[in-house]
């Protein structure tokens, strides 16, 4: 694990993380990003690209995050999908309950509903619902119902948007404790 007193700059951008991301982290210690990050897709990608093997502590968190914008969800699926992922991540459904669960859409990927709930509100902020659920079901692969119905119902306000991006990154904090991440990286780049 990382000294939570260095920096992670080089990770980040080893990582690929985002432009915007690596601004905001730059100069600060593990601990300060943990602590002050204003983002939940953020900290859900980094502990899915340190943690890969965290499936289950994951898709908890996923599945939490995404149910921030439930009420937006007007697709049965995508409701059906955040909830096999909780159910999933509290451990009560196996990975095969939870893919059948989500008609075979593996909702484990539940983590593209939280990145297009913040992204979406800012690309599609005065589109149409179909049409940013297009984009959800074409970005990247995305092919978890509750993705496409997050970015539908992600043409919310700007500041809705920062609000459940704050409320995301606490959710995170409480189901992924600093303690579990692993951040093993060299510092002599």
């Amino acid at each position: 694990m990382t000294n939570l007193n260095e920096t992670i700059d080089n990770l980040l951008i080893d990582l690929g993380a985002c432009r915007d991301a690596q601004i905001w982290a730059k100069g600060k210690t593990w601990k300060e990003i943990y602590n002050t990050c204003h983002r939940g897709d953020w900290l859900l990608w980094l502990f899915k690209k340190t943690n890969p093997n965290d499936l289950q502590k994951l898709t908890l968190t996923k599945g939490h995050c995404a149910n921030t914008v439930r009420h937006l969800i007007k697709d049965e699926k995508g409701i059906k999908s955040i909830d096999a992922a909780i159910k999933f991540g509290e451990g009560v459904i196996s990975i095969e309950q939870l893919n059948i669960a989500s008609k075979n859409l593996y909702a484990a990927e539940i983590y593209d509903a939280c990145i297009y709930t913040n992204n979406a509100a800012e690309i599609y902020a005065n589109a149409a619902a179909d049409a940013a659920a297009n984009a959800a079901a074409d970005a990247d692969g995305a092919a978890s119902g509750a993705a496409a119905g997050a970015c539908a119902a992600a043409a919310y306000a700007a500041s809705d948007k920062i609000q459940n991006q704050l409320l995301t990154a606490d959710i995170c904090r409480k189901y992924l404790p600093i303690e579990i991440w692993k951040l093993e990286y060299s510092t002599n780049y």
